[in-house]
């Protein structure tokens, strides 16, 4: 099965989006990804990202420790080898990272309410960081609009359809570094992503994902291109027409840099079968949750720090740790 690569040109300048809304449709409603090319961010952008994480990632392990994700309460920050463990196995610990998200002043009051994901960044103390990986994050949410508009022309509805559940949303961006290993190991192991979607820039092959018939496909780099994936928000809203493919990282042996975008709703967003895909024929197949606890719910079969503050009755949990998700297809 070959993933499609759609140019979201017409989604951006307002012109007729039908057949690249089609071309959406038939890709979510099969294996689940795309590649999206004519995204409208600028390379350049792109690539100091790049720059800025590989001076952060370069740092020593004692400068980096500084700014630990265990640190935040509201998963900001460095995320160390062996932190997250997530689909654990040979090589899943490897891989750190620098987790950020829409930079909300200390008084918002969702922050001050308690609300994890919501509230401000960690910024390593790194001339341009800050000022480069925010820029960043803008354009990469401003692509993940017009994808939005896209999902949504793609299910008949209108382009504005979801807005109201995506007002203040957690979106999490990540700064991943793989060091370069010798063997096939994973990653990062199976798993679904829990939010609406994500958007991937990608320099180094690795990822792959399950097809229907329950075969690992590569999703190489292309140049120019995002990789897109459906999560568990828009399979649920869809009531499973559009799929959260279980996906992996494989280990290469050369050093890998990666940027995810998780496009997620508002911690607040009901999530639920929506009402044109609900009928006597077919029943809602989902159970309500809520956007926020089932994010961080999911987190914390990876993450070690949020396994330790739920066993000290600090954080409640949608589903227990060891619990697999649903969406897990395999």
């Amino acid at each position: 099965m070959s993933i499609a690569v759609i140019d979201i040109s017409p989604l951006r300048n307002g012109s007729d989006a039908r057949s690249t809304a089609q071309q959406i449709g038939e890709a979510c409603s099969s294996i689940g990804f795309f590649y999206v090319t004519n995204h409208g961010i600028n390379k350049e952008l792109i690539d100091r990202v790049y720059h800025q994480s590989a001076i952060f990632h370069a740092l020593s392990q004692g400068e980096k420790e500084n700014y630990h994700i265990a640190l935040s309460r509201n998963h900001r920050g460095y995320v160390p080898p062996g932190e997250e463990d997530y689909g654990s196995g040979l090589g899943t610990g490897l891989k750190a990272s620098f987790d950020l998200a829409a930079d909300l002043s200390a008084d918002d009051p969702d922050y001050i309410r308690g609300y994890r994901f919501l509230g401000p960044n960690v910024w390593p103390n790194l001339p341009n960081f800050k000022f480069t990986v925010s820029a960043y994050y803008k354009a990469v949410m401003a692509l993940g609009r017009d994808i939005l508009r896209g999902f949504a022309l793609s299910l008949d509805l209108t382009p504005d359809y979801f807005n109201d559940w995506i007002r203040k949303p957690t979106s999490n961006l990540r700064l991943l570094h793989y060091p370069s290993s010798p063997s096939s190991d994973l990653g990062i192991g199976s798993h679904t992503d829990s939010e609406c979607f994500t958007m991937l820039h990608q320099t180094k092959p690795g990822l792959q994902v399950m097809s229907v018939n329950d075969h690992w496909i590569d999703v190489p780099p292309v140049a120019g291109t995002f990789v897109v994936n459906v999560g568990d928000t828009i399979e649920t809203w869809t009531n499973g027409r559009f799929r959260s493919s279980p996906h992996r990282v494989l280990s290469i042996k050369e050093e890998r840099f990666s940027l995810p975008l998780f496009f997620a709703a508002d911690f607040d967003s009901w999530i639920e079968p929506l009402p044109p895909f609900v009928s006597k024929i077919q029943p809602p197949a989902y159970t309500k949750f809520r956007s926020g606890d089932h994010i961080l719910s999911e987190y914390a079969k990876g993450f070690r720090y949020l396994r330790m503050l739920h066993q000290e009755g600090r954080i409640e949990l949608e589903s227990k740790p060891g619990k697999a998700s649903i969406f897990n297809h395999a």
